[in-house]
C-alpha cells in the first residue's frame, strides 16, 4: 500500500481518520499484545518501504532522500544526534507531516494498524483523566466516538496495566505518577491497541533502570514472541547494542541502515556527528535524487 502525499493534519484529523479505517475491520478480538490479554483482529505482521523520502520544515530539509525498508517483523532502533530527523521521520510515517519528496509504503497493514509513542514532553499530563482511562483510550478504533466500553474491555485494560506492574493503579489520576509510571501506562495503552506496526520515540528518556528494562522485556517479546515490527527512536547506543538487531543512523540523511554490529561503528558515529556540526539551518531542499533501496 502507497501512501499518497497527505494534506496537513492535526492530531484529531489522523484519529478520525483511523477510526473509518477501524470501522472497516473486523471486531473479533484474539490474542493479547504482550499479556494484556485483547488483541484486535489484525495481522500481526507488516513492514514500511521508504522511496526517496526528503520532510521539510518551510523548506528546510528534516529528513533528506531518505530510501530503504523497515521488514515485518524486524526491530530497529534509530540514532543520531540532535536534530538529525529521528522524530520528524516517526510523525512523517504515521502521517502527522507531510512529505516535500518520495513516499511512504506500508506493506501488509493499514495506517490503522500504526501504534504511535510520541515523546514524553509532547503529552499532556495535566488534563484531568485516570490511569484507566487513559489505558482504555487503546481501545478507539474499535469504539470510537459512539460506541461505550464494554465489560470484557476493561477487564483487557486491567489486564495490561498488570503486564506493565501497575495493578492497583486504575484509578490514580495520571498527574500523580511518577515519569516511570507514567510511561509504563502508556505502554499499557499500546498493550491494548494491539498493532502489527508500534512506533516508539524516545520511549525510555528520563525513566528509572527499573521501568526501563521491564518496558524493554516487553517490547522484545513484542519482537521475538509475536513478530511484530518494532521501530524506536533512541539515544542510549549500549541499549541499542543489547536489544535492538538492527539500526538506521540518520543525521538527516542515512549514515547507515541494516544490522546494528555493522551500523554502529565509531567512524558512522563520527560522521553523524561531523555531520550535526556543518548543518545549515537556512540550507533550503535540495535536488538531488535519492536511490531507492
Amino acid at each position: 500500500m502507497i501512501l499518497p502525499e497527505p494534506m496537513d493534519r492535526t492530531v484529531e484529523t489522523f484519529r478520525a481518520e483511523r477510526l473509518a479505517a477501524a470501522r472497516h475491520r473486523g471486531r473479533r478480538e484474539s490474542r493479547s499484545l504482550g499479556g494484556g490479554g485483547v488483541g484486535a483482529d489484525v495481522n500481526k505482521t507488516g513492514g514500511i518501504r521508504l522511496r526517496n523520502l526528503t520532510v521539510a520544515y518551510e523548506r528546510h530539509p528534516a529528513v533528506h532522500h531518505l530510501s530503504g525498508a523497515f521488514e515485518s517483523g524486524s526491530m530497529t532502533a534509530v540514532v543520531g544526534p540532535n536534530g538529525a530527523g529521528k522524530s520528524t521521520l516517526m510523525k512523517t510515517i504515521v502521517g502527522l507531516l507531510r512529505p516535500s519528496e518520495g513516499h511512504i509504503e506500508l506493506q501488509g497493514v493499514s495506517p490503522s494498524q500504526i501504534a504511535y509513542l510520541p515523546q514524553a514532553a509532547e503529552i499532556d499530563r495535566s488534563f484531568p483523566i485516570s490511569v484507566l482511562e487513559t489505558v482504555l483510550l487503546g481501545h478507539w478504533n474499535r469504539v470510537g466516538w459512539f460506541r461505550g466500553i464494554s465489560r470484557e474491555q476493561r477487564a483487557q485494560a486491567q489486564r495490561a496495566l498488570s503486564a506493565v506492574g501497575l495493578e492497583g493503579f486504575a484509578r490514580r489520576p495520571v498527574g500523580s505518577l511518577s515519569a516511570g509510571q507514567f510511561q509504563r501506562v502508556l505502554f499499557a495503552r499500546l498493550v491494548l491497541q494491539d498493532a502489527a506496526i508500534v512506533l516508539l520515540d524516545e520511549p525510555f528518556t528520563a525513566i528509572d533502570a527499573r521501568t526501563t528494562r521491564d518496558l524493554l522485556d516487553l517490547v522484545g517479546r513484542w519482537h521475538t514472541a509475536e513478530r511484530r515490527t518494532v521501530v524506536a527512536v533512541l539515544h542510549d547506543t549500549e541499549q541499542v547494542r543489547q536489544h535492538f538487531p538492527h539500526t538506521l543512523m540518520i543525521a538527516r540523511e542515512a549514515i547507515g541502515w541494516g544490522p546494528t554490529q555493522e551500523v554502529l561503528t565509531a567512524s558512522n558515529l563520527l560522521k553523524a556527528r561531523r555531520m550535526a556540526e556543518s548543518w545549515d539551518e537556512e540550507a533550503v531542499t535540495c535536488d538531488q535524487a535519492g536511490t531507492a533501496a
